[in-house]
């Protein structure tokens, strides 16, 4: 079936597109490497059981807690367009 300039799986492959962008950005904050024994916003010590749950570790629980509060959802991009876009 004939669906203008798109091929059938357009669609699918936004979302796939979309999954695999959010995919990438949370797995770039998660933490790698040796972790910190002291915080690097505040400079408090950070507890050892915090730094053998979570290895790579840089901030301390109220710091992260406070940095999560700020973190806005990301919307992502519109691949898809208006219908309008799509019309003409």
């Amino acid at each position: 079936m004939a669906s203008g300039w798109a091929n059938d799986d357009a669609v699918n492959d936004q979302i796939n597109s979309t999954i695999e962008d959010a995919v990438a950005r949370a797995r770039g904050e998660i933490p790698h490497g040796e972790s910190l024994s002291e915080c690097e916003t505040c400079g408090e010590p950070i507890a050892q059981a915090r730094r053998k749950a979570m290895p790579g570790v840089r901030l301390c629980i109220r710091c992260q807690q406070e940095k999560d509060s700020k973190k806005t959802s990301q919307a992502g991009y519109n691949r898809r367009g208006s219908k309008d876009s799509q019309l003409r």
